[in-house]
């Protein structure tokens, strides 16, 4: 398979003349439009596509079809950037039934008058996707299980710039995860909404160091309107023993600062207050912290790190702490045609409180992934993924049903104009 993409890439590199090598991609709509129309085609192998048990563990290969189109939109000091794509994923070895869809758009708007350094400047993002369970492994930043769902996301940041020293914002977001719970299939998760509005202001002390406080309050409704107790056959349903809705707040602190040139980060850290469904307070530490280094004109690293408080996805009445982290490196070659990266991401899920003594578990996730890009021309670009998961969990309940091992290995060919 991985033969025949590759010849199918030649050929059309072969076709292509080489004044429309350094041609912009894309084709203007009058002065400030821009489309990007594209097309992914890709084979994968996955060796445990139910994400199962090792008892259980099934590996199937599949076809994926991604159409889709982006585009830009530049005005007089502000920029409208956005997309839509639709997925088809085709398995093989008579198990059609598992054949699946995806699609979504996303929409980001930007204004600044911040050219003199003082003014201000809003950023507006929207996304809607729905997603099947065989989607990347990180499951879209590690905000939800691999689970046929619908996403959605809105958020805005409006900031101001006083002078050279004081700066602040004001910012506020919506979100929103629905599982598709198919009784057929595997075992119903709870979907919930989160809204926040928050603050921040900053001091620019030096070149090198900005003095940050962040304050945050967060709204969430769980979908437990109804309790989906399957672990207990017969089980009266408990619906309604606790609120569907959960509050709380978080005050940070830290510094937005370069440390030389090429190194840039951000720590914040403080408190965070988390009043889950009425019935219990959580209380603990928090931080958010990123960082990137700009090694070289090939070699770049960034790192991620964040803890919070959210309801439990798979557990009625529990409340979870999140602690996560993610490192990436990418190293461009061959002239910056050839793009090589490599990510690990680790997180860990506490329960700090459950109504029953079988969800009192620690749960971990860990993910690696390696890439390769190869640009052949404005209109080909070829490439190919390998990936592992593992998931283990211990405590006091221990939960081996959900703890599996899972890699994936891809090679593909995405066509834009």
């Amino acid at each position: 398979m991985k033969k025949t993409i590759s010849i199918i890439a030649a050929c059309i590199a072969a076709a292509a003349s080489a004044d429309l090598m350094d041609r912009p991609t894309g084709f203007r709509v009058g002065k400030h439009l821009t489309l990007k129309p594209y097309v992914s085609m890709s084979y994968t192998y996955d060796s445990n596509a139910d994400s199962s048990a090792k008892r259980d563990t099934r590996g199937y290969s599949s076809w994926c079809v991604q159409p889709g189109i982006d585009f830009t939109h530049k005005g007089n000091g502000w920029d409208l950037l956005g997309g839509v794509f639709y997925t088809y994923h085709a398995y093989n070895r008579n198990v059609h039934s598992m054949d699946s869809s995806s699609y979504g758009e996303r929409l980001s708007y930007s204004w600044s008058n911040q050219d003199s350094g003082t003014g201000w400047a809003l950023t507006l993002n929207e996304t809607y996707t729905k997603i099947s369970q065989d989607d990347d492994m990180t499951n879209d930043g590690g905000r939800g299980i691999g689970r046929d769902r619908t996403q959605a996301t809105v958020g805005g940041v409006l900031e101001r710039r006083v002078n050279e020293r004081w700066h602040g914002n004001v910012n506020a977001g919506y979100y929103y995860l629905d599982y598709d719970n198919d009784s057929n299939k595997y075992a119903p998760l709870y979907g919930w909404t989160r809204w926040n509005v928050g603050a921040e202001a900053g001091y620019v002390a030096s070149k090198w160091t900005d003095f940050l406080v962040t304050a945050d309050y967060q709204g969430y409704t769980q979908d437990n309107d109804r309790d989906r107790d399957w672990v207990t056959p017969g089980a009266v349903a408990r619906g309604g023993r606790y609120a569907s809705d959960s509050k709380g707040w978080k005050i940070h602190a830290g510094i937005g600062s370069h440390a030389t040139e090429r190194i840039s980060y951000r720590a914040l850290i403080g408190w965070t207050h988390f009043d889950y469904a009425h019935a219990h307070e959580c209380d603990g530490a928090t931080y958010s912290l990123s960082g990137k280094w700009v090694m070289s004109d090939n070699w770049m690293m960034m790192a991620l790190a964040q803890s919070y408080y959210h309801p439990s996805e798979r557990n009625y009445g529990s409340a979870i702490r999140t602690d996560s982290a993610s490192l990436g490196i990418s190293h461009s070659m061959v002239r910056n045609k050839l793009t090589a990266t490599f990510d690990v991401a680790y997180r860990h899920q506490q329960h700090e409180y459950s109504e029953r003594s079988d969800a009192d578990y620690d749960n971990d996730i860990i993910t690696a992934r390696l890439g390769m890009n190869w640009v052949l021309n404005r209109f080909v670009t070829t490439f190919a993924r390998a990936e592992y998961q593992k998931q283990f969990s211990d405590g006091s309940a221990g939960r081996a049903d959900w703890d599996y091992d899972r890699w994936r290995g891809t090679i593909g060919l995405r066509l834009t104009y």
